[in-house]
C-alpha cells in the first residue's frame, strides 16, 4: 500500500495555487461572490491552461486525466472558491455525457469546444415538484416528423430548478419524458436533450442562495423551447441509465469539493490562531483553542483519505457506489462541523464578509442535499449493507 503523492499531483496542486495568487486574488473572489456570477475569462483561462480538458480525451484536445486527478485539482480550487469548483464539476460531467453516450459527430463538435472554454453547457434535471425524487419530473419533449422519415426538431415544456451554471450556459441538457412510462418503471421513457439556451422559449431565473452564490444557481422555463433533431444524447428512452453511470464520479468530485473548503477552513483558523494574542500569548496557546483544531485536521485527514480511495477505485474500473456514497456523505457533513468549529476560533472577525471564512462557512452548507441529500445517501448505503430498501 502506497501513500505517497505522485509527483504529477503536487505539480498540479502547485501550479493551481499559483493561478490564484496570481490571477484571482481574494478580492476578486469576493467581487465575483457578490455579484453572483464567474467571469467567461475565466473558463477561457482555464482552457489555456489544460484544465477544461482534464475529463477530455486527447483526440478531442484534452489530456485525459483519471478522476483522481479531478479530485486533486477540484480540491485545490475549493480551497480558494468553493462556486468555481462547484461548475467546474459541472463541465467535467457534461464532458463525460459527450465521451461515453455522445454520438461520434457530437463528440467531435463538442468536446473540443468544450475543453477550449468555447461552449459552456449546464445540467437541467431538479424540478420543483420531485427534488431528489427525480423521476417525478415533468418536463417533456416531443419530436417533429422529418423528412424521409427521419425525426424533426424537439419541442421542450416543463420546469427545472437548482439548476446550476444555466444563466451562463450556452445550452442545457435537460433530462425529460419523450417516452410513455413502461410497466410503471419510472425510469424508462426518459431522454437527455440537448436545448440552446438562447431563444425565446427558455427563460432563466437566478436564486440569490445563501452559499455557493457565484455558482450561478437558477430556475429554468421552458415554454415550447426548441432543440435541433440532432439534439438527443445517448439513447433514446435510456437518459437516466445514462446518467447513473456518472453518479460515481460526482459524488467523488463533490466530496473533494468539501474536503477543499475544510482544508481552507484549517488554513485560515491555524493562522489566526498564531497570530491573535490574548492575555500575553497566542491563542493557539490555549487547549480551548487547540483540541478543535486537532479535531479538525484529524477529521480532514479521515474525509480526504475516504474521498481518495473511492476515486483511486473508479480510476481503477473497480466498483465504487458504496465508497463514493459515503466520501460524499463524510466530507460534506464534516465541512459543516469543521467550518463551525473554525469560525468559533476568530470569533467576530469570521463573521466578517472580509474574511475567507465567512464565505467557506455559507458554501458548506449546500453540501448536505447537493447533488443529492444524505439523507437519500444514508437510504443507498442501508440498501448496499442488506436492509429493506426504504425508498
Amino acid at each position: 500500500m502506497d501513500f505517497d503523492t505522485p509527483e504529477e499531483h503536487e505539480l498540479l496542486r502547485d501550479s493551481v495555487a499559483q493561478f490564484f495568487d496570481r490571477e484571482l486574488p481574494e478580492e476578486q473572489i469576493r467581487a465575483h461572490d457578490q455579484a453572483r456570477s464567474i467571469p467567461r475569462e475565466i473558463w477561457s483561462r482555464f482552457a489555456e491552461l489544460g484544465w477544461l480538458g482534464l475529463s477530455i480525451s486527447p483526440d478531442h484536445g484534452g489530456s485525459d486525466a483519471d478522476v483522481l486527478t479531478g479530485a486533486v485539482f477540484c480540491e485545490e480550487l475549493s480551497r480558494r472558491f468553493p462556486s468555481l469548483a462547484m461548475d467546474w464539476v459541472l463541465l467535467s460531467m457534461t464532458a463525460r455525457m459527450f465521451r461515453e453516450h455522445g454520438t461520434e459527430a457530437q463528440k467531435a463538435e463538442y468536446l473540443p469546444r468544450l475543453a477550449k472554454g468555447e461552449f459552456i453547457m449546464s445540467f437541467g434535471m431538479t424540478e420543483p415538484s420531485g427534488g431528489t425524487d427525480i423521476l417525478s419530473l415533468t418536463t417533456r419533449a416531443s419530436q417533429a416528423d422529418g423528412e424521409g422519415g427521419e425525426g424533426g426538431p424537439w419541442t421542450v415544456r416543463g420546469q427545472k430548478l437548482f439548476t446550476t451554471f444555466a444563466g451562463d450556459a450556452d445550452a442545457i441538457l435537460v433530462l425529460c419524458r419523450t417516452d410513455p412510462i413502461e410497466n410503471n418503471k419510472r425510469a424508462r421513457g426518459l431522454s437527455l436533450i440537448l436545448t440552446p439556451r438562447q431563444q425565446p422559449g427558455v427563460e432563466v431565473r437566478k436564486l440569490e442562495l445563501m452559499g455557493m452564490r457565484a455558482g450561478g444557481t437558477s430556475e429554468v422555463f421552458f415554454d415550447d423551447a426548441t432543440a435541433p433533431a440532432d439534439a438527443l444524447v445517448g439513447e433514446r428512452g435510456r437518459g437516466w441509465y445514462a446518467l447513473l453511470s456518472s453518479l460515481d464520479e460526482e459524488r467523488i468530485l463533490s466530496a473533494a469539493i468539501y474536503v477543499g473548503i475544510t482544508a481552507a477552513a484549517l488554513d485560515i483558523a491555524l493562522q489566526y490562531a498564531k497570530d491573535r494574542a490574548a492575555y500575553g500569548r497566542p491563542i493557539g496557546a490555549f487547549q480551548a483553542i487547540q483540541h478543535p483544531l486537532a479535531d479538525v485536521a484529524t477529521e480532514l485527514a479521515q474525509i480526504r483519505l475516504l474521498t481518495q480511495k473511492a476515486a483511486w477505485l473508479l480510476s481503477q474500473g473497480r466498483e465504487c457506489a458504496r465508497e463514493s456514497a459515503m466520501a460524499k456523505l463524510a466530507a460534506s457533513e464534516t465541512a459543516i462541523r469543521c467550518t463551525d468549529r473554525c469560525m468559533r476560533v476568530l470569533g467576530g472577525y469570521g463573521l466578517v464578509e472580509a474574511s475567507p471564512l465567512e464565505r467557506l462557512f455559507r458554501d458548506a452548507r449546500l453540501g448536505p442535499f447537493s447533488p443529492i441529500s444524505n439523507e437519500m445517501v444514508k437510504n443507498f448505503l442501508g440498501e448496499r449493507m442488506g436492509l429493506p430498501r426504504s425508498y
